[in-house]
């Protein structure tokens, strides 16, 4: 059950962020919030972390089912440790907000603005979190 509603949460974060920033700001609009650190800044991605591989959006759909299909199943199939169905959930529910962007919106909605880094969104932020999670999770894990 954890990792449903891991996934439930941060889609519906994910989606309710970008519907504010979308509803509240032009796209390239930035606001600072911690002055010099932390911007809201509004773009949208038609690529990847950093912008490779811009309209390729085929490509993301694909290999997100991929990712989704295969932790669904070994989420089903193996039932990990909760931290481990939190990671996965992390990942799904990141991967599935910026797939609900493709599919609406064409791009993905950013709006997370730190320095020289790319600007980034929940979504995003679920995805390398849990990622990491996961590592730990098969190194960690009996």
């Amino acid at each position: 059950m954890r990792f449903w509603i891991t996934i439930l949460i941060v889609l519906v974060a994910d989606q309710m962020s970008k519907i504010w920033v979308a509803g509240n700001m032009a796209r390239g609009q930035s606001v600072p919030i911690i002055d010099g650190i932390l911007n809201l800044t509004f773009v949208v991605n038609r690529g990847a972390a950093f912008g490779i591989l811009q309209g390729k959006s085929w490509f993301f759909l694909i290999m997100a089912v991929v990712v989704v299909a295969a932790l669904v199943y070994y989420n089903l199939r193996y039932h990990p440790l909760p931290w481990g169905q939190y990671a996965m959930g992390l990942i799904v529910g990141g991967t599935l907000g910026n797939v609900v962007d493709r599919c609406y919106f064409g791009a993905v909605r950013d709006f997370f603005s730190i320095g020289w880094f790319p600007v980034f969104n929940v979504a995003d932020m679920a995805i390398t979190t849990g990622g990491a999670l996961v590592l730990l999770y098969i190194f960690l894990a009996d």
